[in-house]
């Protein structure tokens, strides 16, 4: 019995041992895997969102050396009375307004700072979109009618394949892709958790074998649409792309704090949500699309790219709101009347004819529930309106 008791000793030190070096090595990945579980607890939700460099891999979107594009501070603008207990209810974070290029209201709620690098989700979208447009217009990519699989051959074979870059543009893929974040299972979590534990996106998204439909015949959210542009802008290019949204989008716009992408493992950007800015850097993209794509003195973007992504242009349903190229277009919109947006409440609204630009933060656990996308963007029209 002694040498057996031994041997069990000897058994349980190894197993410990074990564990504690396989505990060291992937420490890291089991940081972001925790981080990811508790990222949207109401505790830490708004902490999480301003430090999300805290808990993942990330890359600079590298700003130059140039000075900042000044931001004018104008009079104070008087907000409708709507909009305090608004702030409360959506646990708005930040929110910045400009009317006619000045910032006419600023506030920050919550503990967070004008400095906060805030997650953008969906927002980082648009950013991509108008990439997409530079490289079109320079050529580097020939058409947006040309297959996805042209640009990103690793696609060959699996559900992108037959798709468009309009298709994937207009989120018309015709793949099929779980996007609820309440399902731990559903693909959208899945690849949140490729993200957290250091995999590959591109691998990812190659995986995906299924379609509902044939691609452009219908409209349907598909947030992995978005990396599959980043696939075929990565592949017409040859760049990465924080290096390539720094030279065509950041370093012309002045930003006054360097972005960064959240990342995979292979340090691939997490373009369909992963960007982090400052609300008056976001405010600025906003600004420049209101100017039509010019900003800093410089025409950055295409004219006729913003007006094209803007418009909804998108197979959506009757009745549904619109969608362009990575931009929404609310129910009806006046004309030059769009929007960026991203979970729990973070937009940039543009509202030409106003001369307004809405950038708002914020930790809304509640995003998903009936009336809120309406009432958000029903409060960005009455600042609008009465400014």
């Amino acid at each position: 019995m002694r040498v057996f008791g031994k041997w069990v000793l000897r058994i349980f030190v190894v197993f410990v041992l074990a564990v504690v070096v396989v505990g060291l090595w992937q420490r890291e990945k089991i940081t972001r895997l925790l981080a990811v579980n508790s990222l949207f607890s109401e505790e830490k939700i708004v902490n999480n969102f301003s430090h999300m460099d805290a808990a993942f891999l990330t890359t600079p979107v590298g700003r130059g050396n140039g000075a900042t594009a000044e931001l004018v501070y104008g009079a104070d603008a008087t907000l409708p009375v709507d909009v305090a207990p608004w702030i409360v209810a959506r646990d708005v974070t930040a929110l910045v307004v400009l009317k006619d290029g000045e910032i006419v209201h600023e506030s920050y709620y919550k503990g967070t700072a004008p400095e906060d690098l805030r997650i953008s989700w969906s927002v980082a979208k648009s950013y991509l979109s108008a990439l997409v447009g530079v490289l079109l217009a320079e050529g580097t990519i020939a058409s947006i009618d040309d297959p996805v699989v042209k640009y990103a051959p690793a696609l060959e074979g699996g559900a992108y394949d037959g798709a468009s870059i309009r298709n994937v543009l207009n989120m018309a893929s015709g793949v099929t892709f779980n996007e609820d974040y309440l399902d731990q299972s559903s693909d959208i979590n899945r690849m949140g958790r490729v993200l957290a534990l250091g995999g590959s996106m591109d691998n990812f998204a190659a995986s995906l074998a299924e379609t509902f439909g044939p691609a452009g015949a219908q409209w349907q959210y598909v947030s992995i649409d978005t990396h599959v542009l980043s696939m075929v802008v990565r592949g017409a290019a040859k760049q990465p792309i924080a290096e390539l949204l720094s030279e065509k989008i950041i370093i012309p716009m002045g930003l006054e704090r360097e972005p960064y992408y959240l990342t995979d493992g292979y340090g691939t950007a997490f373009v369909l949500g992963g960007l982090n800015l400052t609300t008056r850097d976001y405010a600025r993209m906003g600004q420049m699309f209101l100017q039509y794509g010019q900003y800093n003195g410089t025409q950055i973007v295409p004219q006729d790219w913003v007006v094209a992504s803007t418009t909804p242009s998108a197979p959506t349903a009757a009745g549904e709101i619109g969608y362009g190229y990575q931009w929404w277009i609310p129910q009806g919109a006046v004309e030059g009347e769009f929007m960026a947006r991203g979970i729990y409440g973070q937009y940039v609204y543009i509202n030409r004819a106003r001369g307004v630009v809405i950038a708002t933060n914020a930790a809304d656990r509640n995003f998903r529930a009936q009336g809120v996308s309406e009432q958000n963007i029903s409060i960005f029209r009455e600042i609008a309106n009465n400014i």
